[in-house]
């Protein structure tokens, strides 16, 4: 078995933590991590013990849900409340940072920004990094290096979708079944249907 390298162990825990979130429009985890140890983890998601989105729907104020931490500010203040430095730490995200948690992130002395989904990257918060100082490492996710039966899933997914077509399942259908397995594997699996 390959062994996975660091920056895609650490990608592959703020998905993990994202699944935590309670955001009904997007959901999000980043870890905080200094000298190759998880330091602090956090999810978008409401203030503790208040409603959530999931239970009551956003509270959307100017196109922004006013009820929901993001997952980077949760991280960070975790690391305020115990008293973690943060200063030349690392965060991995699973989606690029906003600008208001870009300019926390710099704030905090974060050296370096990983993450593996583009996200309305703002041009103003990738300057920002920039003057900072503070690196951008897009990181692709690789979920054969994660779940080693990706393939077989896709192959099975793959067999399904030909006994359909031979079934005489209409070809909207089909288009629609191809498109989900491809968000779903992140691979461009109508090429080889």
């Amino acid at each position: 078995m390959e062994r996975i390298s660091w920056n895609q162990y650490f990608i592959a825990q703020s998905h993990l933590l994202k699944s935590r979130s309670t955001c009904e429009r997007l959901a999000v985890g980043a870890v905080i991590v200094r000298d190759k140890r998880m330091i602090a983890g956090g999810y978008n998601g409401s203030v503790s013990g208040g409603v959530h989105c999931m239970d009551e729907g956003c509270y959307v104020i100017d196109g922004h849900c006013v009820r929901t931490i993001h997952a980077e500010m949760n991280a960070l203040l975790q690391c305020a409340k115990f008293g973690v430095a943060t200063e030349q730490a690392e965060i991995y995200v699973s989606h690029f940072p906003c600008l208001h948690c870009t300019k926390a992130i710099i704030q905090a002395g974060i050296k370096a920004v990983y993450y593996s989904e583009d996200y309305r990257n703002h041009p103003y918060a990738i300057e920002l990094l920039k003057q900072a100082g503070v690196e951008i490492h897009k990181v692709d996710r690789d979920e054969k290096l994660i779940d080693p039966q990706t393939m077989e899933k896709e192959q099975l997914v793959d067999d399904l979708l030909h006994r359909l077509e031979r079934s005489g399942h209409s070809s909207e259908e089909l288009h629609e079944l191809k498109q989900q397995a491809q968000h779903l594997f992140k691979v461009n699996k109508t090429q080889r249907l």
